[in-house]
Order: C-alpha cells, then structure tokens, then sequence
C-alpha cells in the first residue's frame, strides 16, 4: 500500500447534506474537526475524506461536473487507496495527526449528491476520521500513513 499521498482540496459547507465548497486551507481542531464546517463535532465523524482517484470513477461511469467537494468530503486526495485503511490507522496530514474511525456510511435518504450525481461513492470509498493533533492542511500537503502507528 503506498505510504504516501497529497491533499487535493479542502473543502467545507456551513450546513449538513450540501455539497462543499473549496477553500485555499483549513484549520482543525483537536477532538472537533474542520473549524467552520457543519460536521465539526465531538464525535466519531469529524472529518471526512475520499481520493480523487474514487471522483474519477464516478466521471468514467459518464457522470459530468464532478469536482472536489460534490460528494461533501472535507479532504479530497490522491495516492492513498483511503478505504483500504484499517480502522484505527493514523495519518499525518498537514501540520494534524488524525485518526481513521471508520470506512464508508450509510447514505442517508435526502442526500443532494445522490439527486444531483444518481449516485455516490463516499458511502463505499469515503473515511471518516477524528484530529487527534489540531493544525491547518492546506492543497498540496503530503499525507503520510504512521505505519508504526496501526
């Protein structure tokens, strides 16, 4: 698996069940997630995040107008195959250590990236983790998976 990815885009939404926007960096705080987004909290799913290489799929299949954010991840990447992680493994991204909770969710009913797009792939390739070390990530940052933390 490779050890190494990069940071495509930050991005963010003021509320739930939206498409994010992209912003040039991000903050995140310990034990709460990116500042500013509506997932930001003290629990399992602060911060969202799906590779490039997933929205790719999406485009192959002759979906049009996908960019990062569509699918309301806070990070999109490249590099990593993200769902390939196990639960618990750390990464270093940005200036943040962050912590992979968990692979994938349930899409719940009113998704807009399910209406807009016909379907999504962050419930199968999307990762959810938690800050355990608060800092700001930025695009072009290098995200670097702990091997000797997992």
């Amino acid at each position: 698996m490779n050890k190494f990815g990069k940071v495509i885009d930050i991005n963010i939404s003021e509320k739930k069940g939206v498409v994010k926007h992209p912003i040039p960096k991000g903050e995140f705080r310990e034990d709460h997630g990116l500042v500013g987004d509506a997932h930001a909290g003290n629990w399992h799913r602060q911060v969202s995040l799906l590779s490039q290489e997933s929205i790719d799929k999406m485009k192959a299949s002759g979906v049009e107008g996908l960019e990062s954010g569509k699918f309301a991840e806070n990070i999109t990447t490249e590099g990593i195959v993200l769902y390939k992680l196990p639960v618990g493994t750390k990464l270093k991204i940005g200036e943040t250590i962050q912590e992979v909770t968990q692979i994938g969710k349930e899409c719940h009913g009113g998704c807009e990236i399910r209406r807009l797009v016909g379907d999504c792939v962050m419930p199968r390739e999307g990762i959810f983790t938690k800050i355990i070390k608060g800092g700001t990530v930025k695009s072009g940052d290098i995200i670097e998976v702990l091997i000797n933390e997992i």
